[in-house]
């Protein structure tokens, strides 16, 4: 599934993006959050975001909302975040170019559901991303696993109540992300570091 903002450009070369997970690393984790108004973004995203946009990076979000298919809230609901959220991103000059949400639970086995990288391709066929010069930003081992298969810059920002939990994921998956930071701001910093 996906919500697209604005409609993805056509006839340009092979873009690269910056993929990124959204709660928990674009916003407050809430747990299954459904109230638009409660959302709150967490310090530094939206000038970090506004950077990588200006080195020439797609911001495409790419994140599990399987409360839809648990019937804690809607696709409608998930709209009105993702406009809050660009809404929020736009007082700081910046915005995500796109949205792509799996609705599913994890027992539904998708195609779809991170790690697993069907939004991904989807997002590559629209937008015409190139992996090989793009990078993801997560909070979990998921976001890593998803793109280390696809041959994305990894980066990871453990949630700090959670950086024992998320160190043993990441263990037990067997996968290490090539970038582990404090701060949304500083992974996307080192990110773009490496060029």
């Amino acid at each position: 599934m996906s919500s697209t903002i604005p409609t993805a450009p056509h006839g340009r070369g092979p873009r690269r993006a910056l993929f990124v997970d959204r709660d928990g690393t674009l916003n407050v984790d809430l747990h299954y959050l459904k109230d638009a108004e409660r959302l709150e973004l967490n310090r530094g995203v939206g000038g970090a975001l506004r950077l990588a946009r200006d080195h020439g990076f797609l911001v495409i979000c790419v994140t599990n909302q399987s409360g839809i298919e648990r019937g804690f809230y809607t696709e409608e609901d998930v709209a009105r975040i993702h406009a809050r959220l660009n809404e929020r991103l736009g007082r700081e000059g910046a915005r995500v170019d796109a949205f792509y949400y799996c609705p599913h639970a994890p027992e539904s086995d998708c195609r779809c559901r991170k790690p697993r990288t069907g939004l991904f391709e989807d997002a590559r066929r629209d937008w015409n991303v190139e992996f090989a010069s793009s990078a993801i930003v997560g909070d979990r081992a998921l976001d890593i696993e998803a793109g280390r298969r696809l041959g994305l810059l990894t980066a990871i920002v453990p949630p700090r109540h959670l950086e024992q939990q998320v160190a043993a994921e990441l263990l037990g998956s067997g996968i290490a992300p090539e970038i582990t930071a404090p701060s949304f701001e500083s992974a996307v910093l080192r990110i773009l570091a490496r060029g």
